[in-house]
């Protein structure tokens, strides 16, 4: 009878050390009497929590989509061949690279061409602004006619015009030459490549599209009864895994101020903060949006106990533990919501393997 009841205390999970307690006590008595329940009750403290509600964010999920608050299509401004693609689709690219090299003869020639302008609408100037200083001084000692003066006035100011236009030329022509090489605005990857090396492009022509994956927003579609109550609590987070634990709450909400005549659902946006958050363009992700507030119980997550398909918590009533099964809702953070099995009122414990040791039966 000894070993028997010895193999069964064993069998029950947290009570080894009971098990092990009572098999000594047995050995030592010969077996002489048959071991005793423990009651662990007496001698291990538990912590109990008082079970009681809580004023909960009332909330409404809906599907959203993922995207790179920083994506652009870059187009050529000047014509051109294309004469190097340092970069492929899914390739990282730093601010400031060069993605996309153009021939730049002919643009080249139009900027020696304006310069070459410049250098002569600038002589023409200085040639008449010294005729209009000599005439100047001449006309203040009354050697000359008014008219003189206004005719070298005339010459000066049409020399300077005709600089300003030369000079005008040149930073345009001087443009499009920068324009045969294209860098990335902003850090990112390549997501698609229109052109390849050789071919001749004109301006307007998508080149190379890309994006950033620092900054990303979610977008939902959201049905227009529930925009109002958005609004008013503008709040939201995003549900990183399926279960809903890990999450991040969006640092901005942006509500479209129209729906689409189609869906008559609104659009809102919802930026994430700078952070790694292991979402990427094209991703879909629930996103909980606050509409409301609510009574919940709510209890430590910690203090469950589970077993496959069974959830409880152990319910301590004066030096009682009783194990009381429940049915849960969502999980937020560390705690979770109690839907049935629980009042406000009970006591529960925190640490359920010391809860164990309190059963006054073993089964």
């Amino acid at each position: 009878m000894c070993g028997k009841g010895t193999e069964r205390a064993l069998s029950h999970p947290g009570v080894l050390c009971l098990a092990s307690i009572a098999l000594l006590s047995a050995i030592a008595s010969g077996c002489s009497a048959p071991p005793t329940s423990p009651k662990a009750a007496d001698h291990v403290d538990l912590v109990t929590i008082a079970v009681a509600p809580e004023t909960m964010r009332r909330v409404q999920a809906w599907d959203g989509v993922v995207e790179a608050t920083n994506q652009a299509t870059m187009s050529a401004q000047t014509a051109g061949r294309v004469l190097e693609l340092p970069y492929d689709v899914d390739d990282y690219v730093e601010a400031g690279s060069v993605v996309v090299r153009f021939s730049n003869v002919e643009q080249q020639a139009g900027q020696h061409r304006a310069q070459a302008q410049v250098a002569s609408a600038q002589a023409t100037f200085d040639e008449a602004q010294a005729n209009y200083t000599r005439i100047a001084e001449i006309y203040e000692r009354k050697l000359v006619a008014k008219s003189q003066l206004d005719q070298a006035t005339a010459a000066r100011d049409s020399a300077r015009g005709a600089l300003q236009s030369a000079q005008a030329s040149l930073r345009a022509v001087s443009q499009q030459l920068d324009y045969t090489v294209v860098r990335a605005p902003y850090s990112g990857i390549v997501i698609k490549r229109f052109v390849q090396v050789g071919e001749s492009v004109q301006p307007g022509q998508p080149l190379i599209a890309g994006l950033s994956l620092d900054e990303l927003r979610v977008n939902v579609q959201v049905p227009q009864g529930a925009v109002d109550a958005i609004r008013r609590y503008h709040s939201a987070e995003v549900m990183l895994d399926v279960d809903g634990v890990r999450r991040i709450a969006a640092t901005k909400l942006t509500i479209f101020p129209y729906a689409d005549p189609d869906t008559h659902t609104f659009s809102v946006r919802l930026d994430l903060p700078l952070q790694e958050t292991g979402l990427y363009p094209g991703m879909t992700v629930k996103a909980d949006f606050a509409v409301g507030e609510e009574q919940r119980l709510m209890i430590p997550y910690s203090a469950l106990v589970q077993r496959s398909e069974f959830s409880g918590v152990y319910v301590v009533a004066g030096n009682q533990a009783s194990l009381r099964q429940l049915r849960l809702g969502h999980r937020v953070g560390d705690r979770i919501e109690v839907l049935s099995g629980l009042i406000a009122g009970d006591r529960i414990a925190s640490d359920p393997n010391a809860a164990t040791l309190t059963l006054t039966h073993i089964n």
